[in-house]
């Protein structure tokens, strides 16, 4: 505890805090907001919990992006899994996705109409349904940014090596760069600089963000999940602002570096490559997803069970797309807080633990 201790000091707080003003205080010539996109779920829940928008210069705003794997995945996609569960398929997902609605229910409510939908907090969990089951056939929910996809794949490598083959991947991996592109091209969302997400960057590896910035010329600083990673990352930007700069800073460098998980990375590329990925509220991002290889096509669910993830159908009256953009605080949308809330959600941002509407709920405005 003391080693965390540390990155919560209130005193190393302040000084960082007093930098910030004297920082902030020299873009006042901006005549608006410095808009920061913190893109990490876990950012989010952090920021909300520490109370950071609290103390930061008025004239510098924290936005919420796509961070949470959960929240971007289509409404499709929960209505594909639940048909394989309806026709006796054992579909074994994380947790979060559990409470996802779709179009018109939600795995937990399949589960309770009698759907073999089984909770899995790690990807193994598959391997020891298909083979407790070998008569049945087990669909893993694959979901989830870089940091979820290497594990995933690590098991998938470890079915194949056992011969199990009633096991396979309905897949809808997400690639962060990709995103943060779409975003940036969005007329609509004014965006400055990005708070990089560091379980993704420890995967990646920071020079990652080298191409994107170089072509947007917006800073990319990767800070780690306490309240001095935070400020500090903040302060980063800040001055890369103030000098007109755009660059790609590591300030969570204990557990990110430059190349990343090259070992991750190339377990990835064995068996997956890039596709055309839906995203909740955004759109189709080209090459921002990873599907199985067509060498590891018959570890594909969709292919396996013929099932197609289509477009869905989303509640019109939930703002989860628009505050995945941030385009849209969570009490900005009608629902929040009334007919959504986490005990009765309407979208996937007040389900999950990485969610906007969640955190907001949890830290802000209860």
């Amino acid at each position: 505890m003391k080693y965390i201790d540390g990155f919560r000091d209130p005193v190393v707080a302040a000084g960082i805090r007093a930098r910030l003003d004297a920082v902030a205080a020299g873009l006042q010539a901006w005549n608006r907001p410095v808009n920061i996109m913190e893109v990490c779920g876990s950012h989010t829940m952090a920021i909300a919990r520490y109370g950071i928008r609290d103390i930061l210069p008025k004239n510098v705003t924290l936005i919420s992006g796509p961070g949470c794997p959960v929240c971007v995945t289509p409404t499709s996609y929960i209505d594909t899994a639940i048909t394989l569960a309806e026709r006796g398929v054992i579909v074994v997902s994380f947790g979060d996705m559990i409470a996802v609605p779709g179009s018109s229910s939600s795995l937990a409510g399949c589960r309770a109409r009698g759907g073999t939908v089984e909770i899995g907090y790690s990807p193994m969990r598959a391997i020891e349904l298909a083979e407790a089951h070998p008569d049945r056939e087990v669909v893993f929910l694959a979901i989830g940014f870089e940091t979820t996809t290497a594990p995933v794949v690590a098991m998938l490598e470890l079915a194949i090596r056992r011969g199990l083959r009633n096991l396979s991947l309905l897949t809808a991996f997400k690639l962060v760069p990709p995103a943060l592109t779409a975003l940036l091209s969005d007329p609509e969302i004014r965006i400055d600089a990005f708070l990089c997400p560091a379980h993704v960057s420890a995967i990646i590896g920071a020079d990652a963000y080298k191409p994107f910035v170089e072509t947007w010329k917006v800073p990319c600083v990767v800070a780690g999940f306490e309240p001095l990673d935070i400020l500090y990352g903040i302060l980063g930007i800040l001055e890369q602002a103030a000098c007109g700069e755009a660059a790609v800073a590591n300030l969570y460098a204990r557990v990110v570096t430059a190349q990343g998980n090259v070992h991750a990375q190339s377990l990835m590329a064995k068996y997956l490559e890039p596709v055309d990925a839906a995203w909740r509220g955004i759109g189709v991002i080209p090459a921002s997803g990873l599907g199985l290889r067509p060498e590891y096509a018959d570890y594909d669910a969709g292919r396996r069970h013929g099932v197609v993830v289509g477009l869905g159908a989303e509640n019109p009256a939930c703002a989860c797309g628009e505050v995945l953009k941030g385009k849209q605080r969570p009490p900005d949308c009608p629902l929040f807080g009334a007919a959504c809330t986490p005990d009765h959600p309407v979208g996937p941002c007040m389900v999950s633990s990485e969610g906007t509407c969640a955190a907001y709920f949890k830290y802000i405005v209860n």
